[in-house]
């Protein structure tokens, strides 16, 4: 039976499908909604298999963006938590490996139409005031009140916060819709290209430290193939494929889910001066095997049998298309055949740790990079992700420009020396000269150069969106982000980053719809700070101060007592601002705190003229922040300053 007034009992536990709420033993529990509607649509169907398939239409609408696989683990591993429920030894909910999942136990369906009785719930004595459920079931069949009496709010009352909760889920549903056919729509206009996915390579030395191996030959048969055809053959990039890595799911959900019609798969096993490479490149539509070879190469031969494989499925697939065209790959000089096997292994570890996208793996993958240059200086991909690493390390420490950006314009500069044609090195100088040097004509011709040697390059059309963003050309990045959406399909930062335009071009209630989708999908989404600006600038102050004032926050004091600041001076709260206030200079007393976040701060209280002070000096120091001027909500207050103005003109963006 499936009733939206129904009340499911398993065990101890009650499900109350009307009010979206789980009872153990008549205490309440706290629930997420998806990990709620996960267990809604099992004891629904008790005893039958929910695949997962059908959890991802039932949680997402169909035209959502996320990375439904880690959406769907998360909120299964909280239900399992919520359930006191074991993966290794289920006793609720069983697991059917590529299949779904299923309940244990007996579930009975009471239906409050027919004069059954619920379980009376009980009031945890942390809640507040005596719980109600705002909605007009028959006595005995809501949850009863302390006392004797069970006493309901007025009905008229009751009504209207039905009327509104209901008025505001249509609301926010009608957006997210709007806001993800939108997203997507371009997406069913570029089905003339073909469209590739190089799945992680298996691992089987049976030694998990050497997973880097088989990840950087993975990354690499990307980069292959992403170079041969790519106005004929798109490639799906390594964020959104790595999500499969000893992953369950079928390839015809793989192929959906990526929108792809053939992978390449296979396995690598590493032994001394020796590799063997397994590959076979499969036809999605039929699951036919189009070819399937097997390698046993020395290490030192290694590019040059990446080349073989790219070139083998490149023809195999033109062949399928009734087009045949024998491509030759080029293997830039930088990474010739000649290439030392233990140089290439210090760039494959180095590689291995930028991608954690973690200051320690930075720092990390700069010791290596520096390493396999030491041993051969005429490596272009390792200077390449020499000059990655420094720039987002920067990033990720919000240190000051001047600090790694030198290093990491000449290690770009070097590898576009040795190889002119590397189109990532084109993006990382790119990005360099927008940062630091704030030479947006420059930067411009870079990211336009590298798209043009490397369509395939999603990071390349990421960021070309976030450059045109900055210079608030909306539409224009709105376009490169949906390019790099194709290419990475499956990755976070690129859905934030569209709310980030969202954002910067005043769509308030687009930014939110999307970002509220990835924070229920991933609890702990990256650059919150986007959603906490879209809800200011609705004047949605509560909201905004639940992100900030979250236990999360304080991990960071720094921007915990600068958002509160901002927060409550924008919510016209200035006591609460200046107290904020207080405390971040006294922080100031003990450790050193860069411009920027005092910038909030300040713009918090009132207080343009110290705002404006800070703002020189975050731009004196080559933050990065200051390429924000010209479009970020948060400077509008200043903007008839000449001040401001005059800092507009010098960051290159008073046009």
């Amino acid at each position: 039976m499936r009733s939206q007034d129904a009340i499911y009992r398993f065990g101890p536990y009650e499900l109350w499908t009307r009010t979206r709420e789980v009872y153990k033993n008549g205490i309440k529990l706290k629930v997420r909604p998806q990990p709620f509607q996960i267990l809604q649509a099992l004891v629904e169907r008790a005893g039958d298999v929910v695949t997962r398939e059908e959890l991802r239409h039932r949680l997402w609408p169909a035209e959502t963006f996320v990375d439904f696989e880690h959406g769907l683990n998360t909120a299964i591993k909280e239900l399992r938590g919520l359930l006191n429920d074991s993966a290794s030894e289920p006793q609720y909910i069983e697991t059917l490996p590529k299949l779904g999942y299923r309940i244990l136990v007996p579930v009975e369906a009471v239906d409050p139409a027919r004069g059954k009785e619920a379980v009376r719930p009980k009031r945890p004595a942390s809640e507040g005031p005596p719980y109600t459920t705002g909605e007009e079931h028959r006595s005995e069949y809501r949850p009863l009140q302390q006392g004797d009496g069970g006493l309901k709010p007025p009905l008229h009352r009751r009504r209207w916060a039905v009327a509104v909760a209901a008025a505001a889920m249509i609301i926010v549903g009608v957006a997210v819709y709007v806001q993800w056919s939108r997203w997507r729509a371009p997406a069913r206009a570029s089905s003339g290209r073909v469209m590739l996915a190089v799945l992680p390579f298996e691992n089987l030395t049976g030694d998990a430290s050497q997973d880097y191996f088989s990840d950087g030959l993975t990354e690499e048969m990307i980069g292959q193939l992403g170079r041969l055809d790519p106005q004929r053959l798109g490639v799906i990039a390594r964020t959104s494929v790595m999500h499969y890595k000893h992953a369950q799911q079928s390839l015809q959900q793989i192929g959906r889910e990526l929108g792809v019609q053939y992978v390449l798969e296979g396995s690598v096993r590493r032994d001394a001066d020796k590799v063997r490479i397994s590959a076979q490149l499969i036809q999605l539509k039929d699951q036919t095997h189009l070819w399937s070879r097997q390698y046993d190469r020395e290490l030192g031969s290694l590019l040059t049998l990446q080349s073989e494989i790219a070139r083998q499925t490149a023809d195999e697939i033109q062949i399928t298309l009734g087009t045949p065209k024998h491509t030759d790959v080029a293997v830039p000089s930088g990474s010739s055949p000649a290439l030392d096997s233990e140089v290439h292994d210090l760039y494959l570890k180095g590689l291995y740790f930028c991608n954690k996208r973690t200051v320690e793996g930075f720092q990390q993958a700069i010791q290596y990079f520096q390493n396999a240059i030491g041993t051969n200086p005429n490596y272009a991909q390792a200077y390449t992700g020499l000059a990655n690493s420094y720039s987002l390390l920067t990033s990720y420490t919000e240190a000051p420009g001047e600090r790694y950006m030198p290093k990491a314009r000449a290690a770009a500069l070097r590898a576009l020396e040795l190889e002119p044609s590397l189109a990532e090195a084109h993006t990382a100088l790119a990005l360099v000269v927008q940062n630091y040097d704030y030479d947006w004509e420059t930067s411009e011709k870079e990211f336009r150069r590298a798209i043009a040697l490397n369509p395939n390059y999603s990071t390349a059309h990421h960021w070309y969106g976030e450059h045109l963003m900055w210079m608030g050309r909306f539409e224009e990045a709105f376009e490169e982000s949906e390019k790099a959406r194709q290419l990475d399909p499956l990755s976070l930062i690129i859905a934030v980053d569209y709310a980030d335009i969202l954002y910067n071009a005043r769509q308030y209630d687009r930014a939110i719809a999307q970002l509220r989708a990835i924070q229920e999908m991933d609890p702990n989404f990256p650059r919150v700070g986007i959603l906490i600006g879209s809800y200011i600038e609705k004047g949605m102050f509560p909201e905004a101060l639940a992100l900030v004032k979250s236990p999360s926050a304080r991990e960071n004091l720094r921007w915990y007592w600068a958002l509160q600041a901002y927060v409550h001076g924008r919510a016209g709260q200035r006591e609460e601002a200046r107290g904020a206030l207080r405390k971040l200079q006294d922080l100031s007393r003990r450790e050193k705190i860069q411009p920027t976040v005092f910038v909030r701060a300040y713009l918090g209280v009132g207080d343009k003229e110290r705002a404006l002070t800070y703002l020189e000096k975050a731009y004196a120091e080559r933050y990065s922040e200051a390429t924000t001027l010209k479009v970020d909500p948060m400077y509008d207050s200043l903007r008839g300053d000449p001040r401001f103005q005059e800092l507009l003109r010098r960051v290159g963006l008073a046009q």
